[in-house]
């Protein structure tokens, strides 16, 4: 259905779409928008590094027990 909507379609939903909410509105809502992103990339971003700290304190020290009290 989405695909038979074409250029012309698109424009003019846009066009409805300024008239009922007034150009204020959809410049509010665009930024909301904006920020909602950035805040989703920074909470990825975040939870990328937590995953590697988390992976780095789980490692294994290999070294023999002999070994390790020498200097």
């Amino acid at each position: 259905m989405l695909n038979n909507i074409g250029l012309p379609g698109i424009l003019l939903i846009a066009v409805v779409v300024l008239v009922l909410f007034g150009r204020g509105k959809i410049s509010s809502l665009m930024g909301e928008v904006g920020k909602g992103i950035t805040s989703f990339k920074k909470g990825v971003k975040e939870g990328a590094e937590e995953l590697d700290q988390d992976a780095s304190e789980l490692a294994k020290d290999v070294t023999p027990e002999t070994d390790k009290d020498k200097v």
